[in-house]
């Protein structure tokens, strides 16, 4: 996009890294991050936010394929699709489902529904989680950095339960303004080796992690 409504850019320059393309003629254009598919009419038709993404092994998967689909589920309200930290494909993808009252449907039962109704196979998730209710931004939109966040979590917890079965090991997940989303791990009195073989064990998957 150009124009003369766009703003100069953020206050902070770490925001700014890859808003802004230079063309050819020396244009400056802003790098929205949206996704769109352009249609035979010429229509463009918004599909979804570069930086929602899961990359599983190099695969680009949107998560509003795995969200659309879930939502024909009769007894689904909403859903939020977002990357579960895998050590070997990156992300893999996990679906958060807010469901109906008084259902009884199970998270197998959901899953099941995902794995017959996903035609992408890389797209199908992982797990799917039933929620009374996903968190939303002040304008009604899922917040999904908290289910990230949820995801990060889980994942270095289940890291030290098989690394340091030994350790109390506390974990907090925050949106820092450089990293994005960071990991602060604290080992507690954990010795110097296995703090090292348990930062080289983290330091696999892709996202931040800080160790004290």
């Amino acid at each position: 996009m150009r124009g003369p409504n766009l703003s100069l850019g953020y206050q902070l320059d770490h925001q700014n890294e890859g808003l802004w393309v230079t063309d050819d003629n020396g244009d400056t254009w802003l790098n929205s991050g949206d996704l769109a598919r352009q249609d035979s009419d010429g229509y463009f038709w918004l599909t979804g936010r570069k930086k929602e993404l899961i990359v599983r092994g190099g695969h680009n998967i949107e998560p509003k394929l795995i969200e659309e689909t879930m939502c024909k589920h009769p007894d689904v309200t909403l859903a939020a699709a977002v990357g579960r930290p895998d050590a070997h494909a990156g992300e893999v993808p996990v679906c958060y489902v807010q469901i109906a009252d008084n259902s009884q449907v199970s998270d197998k039962e959901l899953l099941d529904f995902a794995n017959r109704e996903i035609q992408e196979k890389a797209a199908i998730p992982k797990a799917v989680h039933k929620v009374k209710e996903l968190p939303l931004t002040a304008i009604g939109k899922v917040f999904k950095p908290k289910l990230e966040m949820q995801e990060i979590e889980k994942c270095v917890i289940a890291l030290a339960m098989k690394e340091l079965p030994t350790v109390p090991v506390t974990v907090d997940v925050k949106q820092d303004p450089k990293y994005g989303i960071l990991a602060n791990v604290n080992l507690g009195e954990c010795d110097a080796t296995s703090r090292a073989e348990f930062e080289k064990t983290l330091g696999v998957y892709t996202f931040k992690s800080a160790l004290s």
